[in-house]
């Protein structure tokens, strides 16, 4: 899952919205770091991921991906559930639309956001210049985020290559993401996750 994914299940599951966007730019123990509450919404997106990965239906997603991208398969998929979840938005969200999430999430995070390591900081000053929550539902968009990737890391020159296998395998992805994300919705509602 990438951002937009883990926002929707911790406003689901009540968990700090700013703890579940700045984890993957917090090392080691949270708690040591931030409140309990933001600790805690820190250790929800690590426990997502990892359920993510070890789902069987995402292993199944992972093995669409030739063998040239598998090992950028899990980076490129984060991406590409996040485009689902934004293309199907009202699928999923009856109350409000994906453009009032974005506004919504962008209050909440600014009012602590200082308080994170400055990675984090820059990371969401492009994510809402550029209105990534919306624009996810773009497939050029996608596109777009696989290529600054890869340029910004050379290990990750791959994932450039990478959307041909999202694109080339498009109905079976989408298929995938309909089949685990309301259990993942479920799981929030119930706060299981």
């Amino acid at each position: 899952m990438n951002i937009l994914a883990h926002l929707h299940l911790a406003s689901l599951a009540g968990s700090s919205i700013i703890g579940n966007a700045a984890a993957d730019f917090v090392k080691g123990d949270p708690y040591r770091q931030y409140s309990t509450l933001i600790a805690d919404g820190i250790m929800m997106h690590r426990r997502l991921d990892k359920l993510i990965d070890q789902l069987p239906t995402v292993k199944q997603a992972k093995s669409l991906f030739c063998s040239k991208t598998q090992r950028v398969a899990p980076i490129t998929l984060d991406i590409v559930w996040d485009h689902f979840l934004a293309k199907h938005w009202t699928r999923y969200v009856k109350s409000r639309s994906l453009a009032d999430f974005n506004l919504q999430m962008r209050s909440i995070i600014e009012q602590d956001i200082a308080n994170f390591p400055s990675q984090f900081c820059h990371f969401m000053t492009h994510l809402w210049q550029g209105e990534w929550l919306v624009n996810y539902a773009n497939i050029d968009f996608i596109g777009g985020v696989l290529n600054g990737m890869a340029n910004q890391r050379p290990k990750l020159v791959t994932l450039r290559e990478s959307f041909l296998d999202f694109t080339n395998n498009y109905q079976q992805l989408e298929q995938i993401f309909f089949n685990f994300y309301p259990q993942l919705i479920t799981l929030a509602t119930n706060r299981q996750l």
